[in-house]
């Protein structure tokens, strides 16, 4: 105990305190700086497929992104840097997580000839969402080292409400792009130009209906077309409604997916929602029996070695392999090393 608390004595410094040490303020700053940009370039995203509005200020949604981008790469260069195994932690899911946050914005910056094509900008736009995934990572994060909040309601509530934002987000950037990118005002007109040169080349037919040089667009699954009617994710914050209303199961129906790739998102976001729904009841039911009837929030139980163990390495008091070598440890021999402090 006592080289525990000597180590813990010495000074670090910032760096190593924000990527380090989750106790420390510097760490929980810099966890709310981060959870912050990916709030605000989320819903910068979704003001982008918002037209003319997204073109009026495409100025201060690129400062915007730009500058989450500049906090994101210090943000994954520090992780990198200080991980115990940093192969490991490159390849590993909330690695790819960090590191897709920010290639599709750099690059959109190299401009490479490979991606002027507007489906392939439109993909990396669309992959900046993953983003949101960050906050999620950082909210597991607190979870198990019961950082923010000594009441665990408050904490499960905190995590309830990033676990919905991060599927509204997916689920409507996804419809989005999916459905809505059919017949977004770029997509119409180049099928439509299309269409020009087909009939120019092959004549319709004299009896032929106007609609037939109008171009309707289809799904590219099933062939179905699209009429006008039915084309309701114009941007990312009109699916936002279709998704609200999906999760909450209230089935307003006013709009509702056509194609086979929506239909299966729409499927996907219905299964989440019944998984919020079961985690809100939990936390409500937990709340009123709190208020309502005087139980405990928590059950006193002693904590395993595992446990202890664990929360030790977390927080690199001990090493994982003195955690493991602890482990197999008898009783009586850590109380004899204990003697020794």
């Amino acid at each position: 105990m006592k080289q525990i608390l000597d180590a813990q004595a010495v000074p670090n410094s910032l760096a190593e305190q924000i990527f380090r040490h989750p106790t420390s303020r510097a760490f929980q700053t810099w966890v709310s700086l981060i959870n912050f940009w990916i709030f605000v370039s989320c819903l910068a995203l979704a003001g982008e497929t918002i037209e003319p509005f997204a073109t009026t200020h495409s100025f201060w949604f690129n400062c915007i992104e730009y500058t989450a981008v500049a906090f994101f790469t210090l943000d994954y260069l520090g992780n990198l840097y200080f991980a115990d195994n940093r192969v490991k932690y490159f390849f590993s899911f909330w690695g790819l997580v960090d590191l897709i946050s920010i290639i599709p914005t750099y690059l959109q910056i190299i401009n490479l000839s490979a991606l002027q094509g507007t489906k392939v900008l439109r993909v990396l736009r669309v992959v900046r969402v993953l983003r949101v995934l960050k906050m999620a990572r950082i909210a597991l994060q607190d979870l198990e080292l019961k950082l923010e909040s000594s009441n665990p309601i408050l904490t499960n509530l905190k995590i309830y409400f990033i676990a919905l934002f991060s599927v509204v987000m997916i689920s409507s950037t996804l419809m989005y792009y999916i459905e809505g990118s059919l017949y977004t005002p770029e997509s119409i007109a180049h099928g439509q130009a299309a269409l020009d040169d087909h009939i120019k080349e092959n004549p319709l037919p004299e009896n032929s209906p106007p609609e037939a040089s109008k171009f309707m667009p289809s799904d590219p699954i099933s062939g179905n077309s699209i009429p006008e009617d039915k084309r309701f994710y114009t941007s990312i914050p009109a699916a936002m409604w279709w998704c609200m209303v999906t999760l909450t199961t209230t089935g307003y129906g006013d709009m509702f997916p056509v194609t086979v790739g929506g239909r299966l998102v729409a499927c996907i976001t219905m299964l989440l929602g019944l998984v919020l729904f079961g985690i809100l009841l939990n936390i409500v039911g937990k709340t009123i029996m709190v208020l309502l009837f005087g139980e405990h929030l928590t059950e006193e139980t002693p904590a395993t070695r595992e446990e202890i163990l664990k929360m030790m390495t977390k927080r690199n008091w001990i090493s994982a392999d003195r955690a493991a070598t602890i482990e197999l440890m008898s009783e009586v021999e850590i109380q004899e090393r204990l003697k020794n402090f």
